[in-house]
């Protein structure tokens, strides 16, 4: 049995009151009066029966319910006024004088309570509007039980079927078209009325359901497929479907780096690759939920691979530095970060830009192969970080990075060169190859406009709780969290840049190291040659790590001395220049279409270097393999090819010179 306090009672009402349940039977003044069920009487003070101990209400359901009076706003006029009128007249039967009129005023005699009894009222009333007695008596009943909303007309208050009285089975047809059109392409409503004329004939018989006229059809198909954007576009109706059905929860994260979500998306840029080779580009980012900030952005000719996610990690766990021709207001002491303070803990930050070092303790990713590769694993598991891969097919997961490429495509890519708009029907005529920017450039580009334009930009998503009005920067809503969060930085050496490239096993012969038909040696291997790695699963087999866009040298981790040992391409003087690993496997193809022997190191070698110099004249394939190599440089740079003081003329006889390949990138001499 419910309970409930009440501080108003009236006629016929249960009450618990002093131990027994007991119904109102008076009223007068502020007194009630009270009979149990054995019939005893007792007359209290309403103050004193409301406010005394253990009183409530017995619901029994006879009470009256609030009328749902907000539906009146839904019902036509007409239907109201004539409420408001039948209100107007009941009122004056029982009060002797219309609604709205004061009391002081005397009423028409035929409605005087002290001189007409109730029946001799309703008599007059319905002799007034010619209408039966019992209709005026039926409605003054419906206005006491539920006010107003008790003299609407009900018919016209009646919820209806978008789908009027058409029949269930041509409606569900209609429905199961629908769906059916999400994964498929964009269609007229005649083709949807074929498919549901088979779903009728396959599921009731041919001709059992009647296909209604064609305006009947096309109403019925608007009313059904409302809201999936059945005819519109395929890309958005796709998306409509997918979204889960369940309650969107916002991602929340307290403190910088709590939760830091990474994704990789083509960029609606043209970039020139090489020699007047145009390609769309990759950008790989990380943002953190808690700041907004863009931890890091790497952009890549179209197709990022694994090391490239892992080299944006790495980016994210060292600060960005000033870069010759950025204005002084970029630096990191001129943002509104406590920089002294984080300065006595990170000494790297005195010569960073205006971009705090977000140390993540979870990522969110896709299910991509890019992120779902042990080499990414393999570099969170090395710096700590857990790997939260999202739902399949629920890219709501990492809702804040999918946004966040929106925004970076109409705050930064639309006032960019070669810009291509986000779809073929708002793309210009042309974009002029000279206009675009190089892969090279344009990170350029984007690294300054991470710092000038999206840091100290207000986030609307950003907002401190005691001022909700005031709208925060990333810079100003980091400096806000890690005055209570604290900041732990995390240096990375050399080698912790060679943990994070891809690596594969080899054996160390007496020739050197063969990974993909290329052969490395270095002096530096004469004490692992045909010797046991100390791996007991991998028997002589050596760990050899590669940079992808420099295959010109490994290294090979000496487990036993706990050091890395460089080798370098045998080869690499017929080039002369550092090559990426799809270069390398064009000229295998070069070589073979030749009727050559894919396998030998010097047609391949000979092959890579006409490919790098003909780039220019030579086939479409091989202008955009030679592109994608200058596009994509090294993951870890470090010092020029040729050792410094020595001359760039050209060799005589047009000889190559002798080639110093890249080092390894050290984080702290270069911050």
């Amino acid at each position: 049995m419910a309970r409930m306090k009440a501080s108003v009672v009236q006629l016929g009402d249960r009450v618990h009151f002093s131990n027994r349940d007991r119904t109102v039977v008076g009223l007068e003044g502020s007194a009630v009066r009270l009979v149990t069920d054995a019939g005893q009487v007792c007359v209290v003070m309403l103050s004193h029966l409301v406010n005394s101990a253990g009183f409530y209400l017995v619901e029994d359901g006879s009470r009256r319910k609030i009328p749902p009076l907000a539906v009146l706003e839904g019902l036509p006029d007409d239907v109201v006024a004539k409420a408001l009128e039948w209100e107007r007249h009941l009122i004056e039967i029982d009060a002797g004088v219309p609604a709205g009129a004061s009391r002081k005023v005397p009423g028409r005699p035929a409605y005087r309570p002290k001189r007409r009894s109730l029946a001799e009222r309703i008599e007059a009333k319905a002799a007034e509007l010619e209408v039966s007695a019992a209709t005026v008596a039926r409605m003054r009943s419906r206005y006491k039980k539920l006010g107003l909303w008790g003299l609407v007309d009900m018919r016209k208050a009646r919820p209806t079927s978008p789908f009027g009285r058409a029949d269930p089975r041509l409606v569900s047809a209609i429905a199961q078209a629908v769906d059916e059109q999400v994964p498929a392409s964009t269609g007229t409503r005649g083709r949807l009325r074929r498919r549901v004329e088979q779903i009728l004939a396959e599921q009731h018989g041919e001709g059992v359901v009647a296909m209604p006229s064609l305006p009947t059809y096309y109403r019925l198909v608007k009313a059904v497929s409302e809201g999936h954007h059945t005819f519109g576009s395929a890309a958005t109706r796709r998306s409509l479907a997918n979204r889960p059905d369940r309650p969107f929860t916002a991602t929340m994260a307290a403190r910088p780096g709590e939760q830091v979500q990474i994704d990789a998306t083509p960029l609606d840029v043209m970039a020139v690759l090489d020699d007047g080779v145009l390609g769309r580009v990759e950008l790989t980012a990380a943002i953190d939920v808690a700041t907004r900030t863009l931890c890091a952005g790497l952009l890549r000719p179209a197709g990022t691979k694994a090391v490239d996610a892992a080299a944006v990690l790495a980016r994210v766990l060292v600060p960005e530095p000033m870069r010759p021709g950025w204005a002084q207001a970029l630096a990191f002491h001129h943002a509104r970060i406590p920089f002294e303070r984080l300065m006595a803990i990170d000494a790297r930050l005195e010569h960073a830009a205006a971009k705090p070092v977000i140390v993540p303790d979870t990522i969110v990713c896709d299910r991509g192969s890019v992120f779902m590769s042990r080499t990414f694993f393999s570099a969170c598991q090395a710096l700590g970080v857990s790997v939260q891969p999202a739902h399949p097919g629920t890219p709501t997961d990492k809702a804040l990075i999918e946004r966040t490429f929106a925004s970076i495509n109409t705050l930064f890519c639309q006032h960019v060169a070669g810009y291509l708009g986000p779809n073929v029907t708002r793309r210009g005529t042309e974009v002029d190859p000279s206009a675009c920017f190089t892969v090279a450039e344009l990170q350029e580009l984007f690294d300054e406009w991470v710092i000038a334009g999206w840091q100290p930009r207000p986030h609307q998503g950003l907002r401190n709780p005691l001022l909700p009005e005031q709208v925060l920067s990333p810079n100003e809503m980091y400096a806000a969290l890690v005055a209570s969060a604290g900041f732990l930085p995390v240096p990375l050496g050399a080698e912790d840049f060679l943990e994070l490239l891809p690596a594969v096993w080899r054996t160390v012969n007496e020739y050197g190291i063969s990974v993909d038909r290329r052969t490395y040696d270095s002096a530096g291997l004469n004490p692992l040659r045909r010797q046991p790695s100390g791996i007991t699963a991998q028997g002589d087999r050596w760990e050899v790590h590669y940079d992808p866009y420099d295959v010109t040298q490994v290294w090979v981790r000496d487990h036993r001395a706990g050091a890395w040992v460089q080798a370098t391409w045998t080869h690499l003087p017929m080039i002369g220049q550092p090559f990426a690993e799809f270069t390398w496997r064009q000229a295998r193809a070069i070589v073979a279409e030749r009727r050559g022997d894919d396998t030998d190191q010097v047609q391949i070698a000979a092959a890579l270097s006409d490919l790098l110099n003909r780039a220019g004249t030579g086939s479409a394939r091989d202008r955009r393999a030679a592109a994608r190599q200058v596009s994509a440089p090294s993951l870890v740079p470090g010092p020029p090819l040729r050792p410094p003081g020595q001359d760039d003329e050209p060799a005589p006889n047009g000889a190559s010179g002798p080639v110093v390949p890249f080092g390894v990138f050290d984080p702290a001499d270069e911050s």
